[in-house]
């Protein structure tokens, strides 16, 4: 029988209590540091967070390796492989085989035989394309800014020429030898309406301009729209203008400005109005409501001429006498326009003892006028209708005369009256249907000024307010 190795036993049993001793240690130590849940049973609470938290830490452990996945440098293998590619030309489309447009814009003051010196084409071939009435009349009278292109082969000869004959058609040009071939290309075009206004700072015509308006479009405003209500040689800086206006474009890019169809014009304290309206196939000007802006007569039939004899008794100039003067003497170079004071009938071409060369005007209700003393007549001959501002006849010293002058008369039922006081009878407004249809027509366009004007005016006038608050 074995003897026990007391020493080993006393060893081991030392060794299981320093164990136990240890267990207790820990335990009361993970006692003392996690919460009171973990050291007591757990409820179905516990086990309810205790997966939610195991179900999130296993996404996160899918998950994030995949970001770092993407966050490691990629090494990427590059590589260059020869590609054939054709040469670059210029051809336009439709061009012949190698050959190239030479587009060039026209400067101002430039002219056709310029741009033909300038890319080295012969003189005798821009002859042989103005031969051409209509390629004449537009490319002699060349704006700036308008395009033309200049077509060359392959050895830098002239092959072709092109250009713009108006808005809506372009000119191609095909050059072979002596012969030309003609090739018109329809360019589509677009029509939209645009209000615009301007306060002017020192010219009608500047501000016009400025505006967007063409030089066209302003004479429309100053000798159709508004020259029987305003003086515009009297126009101060600070007047006012709208104007409702047809716009052309074509191709993105604005072209010219077309018809007004409305206007405003303030000056002096006073806004005047007019409206664009065709009434029996006439275009004519109307006021708001419906009454037409061309007077039944002009004061004036010289424009700017100057009064040298007035209404009344006076000592005729050549006889010597007392006698009474019929009507009004405006001196006047010779060949000077007169001009029809109204719409009318011409009742008398033809020569009358002192007053020369002279033409008498029937204007309907009574009316007629009569112009004497004329070095020559119009192109109009007795019986024909003529419209107001119709020249009729030339500045002279027939008959009668000292000088050249026209002589002027106004009679009404017979009755000579002085032109330059009688009260002119009104035009007829419109009226019924027409009244009603003019009005259906003019709506859109007084609409869009009057939202243009309360927008651009009251802009103005808000900082003319702050400038003067500031002053």
């Amino acid at each position: 029988m074995p003897i026990p190795d007391h020493g080993r036993v006393r060893k081991q049993q030392f060794h299981d209590r320093l164990g136990i001793l240890h267990h207790s240690y820990l335990h009361r130590k993970l006692k003392e540091r996690f919460p009171a849940a973990f050291n007591t049973r757990w409820t179905r609470r516990h086990w309810l967070h205790a997966s939610l938290f195991a179900t999130l830490g296993a996404l996160l452990a899918t998950i994030v390796p995949g970001f770092s996945s993407q966050l490691q440098p990629t090494s990427l293998t590059q590589a260059t492989l020869p590609l054939q590619l054709p040469p670059l030309t210029v051809h336009s489309a439709g061009a012949a085989e190698g050959s190239y447009w030479d587009v060039v814009q026209v400067e101002r003051g430039q002219t056709l035989g310029q741009l033909f010196e300038e890319i080295g084409a012969p003189a005798a071939t821009m002859h042989r394309i103005l031969e051409n009435p209509a390629n004449r009349e537009a490319l002699t009278r060349l704006r700036p800014g308008a395009e033309i292109a200049f077509r060359h082969d392959e050895h830098g000869a002239l092959r072709g020429f092109r250009f713009d004959r108006s808005p809506t058609e372009r000119v191609e040009l095909d050059l072979q030898g002596e012969a030309i071939h003609e090739k018109v290309l329809e360019r589509a075009t677009t029509t939209r309406v645009a209000v615009t206004s301007a306060e002017i700072d020192h010219s009608l015509y500047a501000a016009g301009r400025k505006a967007g308006l063409s030089p066209a479009a302003i004479a429309v405003m100053t000798d159709d729209i508004f020259k029987y209500d305003i003086d515009f040689k009297d126009v101060q800086p600070g007047d006012r203008f709208s104007a409702v206006v047809e716009e052309t474009w074509r191709e993105g890019e604005l072209v010219g400005t077309g018809k007004i169809l409305a206007a405003t014009f303030s000056t002096d304290g006073k806004t005047y109005t007019g409206f664009r309206y065709e009434r029996n196939g006439k275009t004519e000007y109307f006021t708001a409501d419906g009454r037409p802006l061309k007077k039944s007569f002009i004061r004036m039939p010289i424009p700017y001429a100057r009064l040298s004899s007035t209404f009344g008794s006076r000592r005729h100039p050549v006889l010597g006498t007392m006698r009474m003067h019929k009507g009004v003497d405006y001196a006047a170079g010779t060949g000077t326009p007169i001009m029809a004071a109204g719409d009318a009938r011409v009742a008398f071409v033809g020569q009358q003892r002192g007053y020369g060369n002279v033409v008498i005007l029937d204007h309907g209700r009574g009316y007629t006028t009569l112009y004497a003393h004329m070095s020559r007549f119009g192109k109009e001959r007795k019986g024909q209708q003529v419209a107001q501002g119709t020249v009729i006849g030339y500045v002279g010293s027939t008959g009668l005369a000292t000088g050249p002058h026209l002589h002027y008369e106004f009679r009404v039922n017979g009755v000579h009256r002085n032109p330059l006081s009688v009260t002119m009878p009104p035009p007829e407004p419109l009226k019924g249907a027409d009244l009603v249809a003019f009005r259906a027509a003019t709506a859109p366009a007084l609409a869009r000024m009057e939202s243009m004007e309360k927008m651009m005016f009251a802009q103005a006038d808000s900082a003319k307010a702050k400038k003067d608050k500031r002053g």
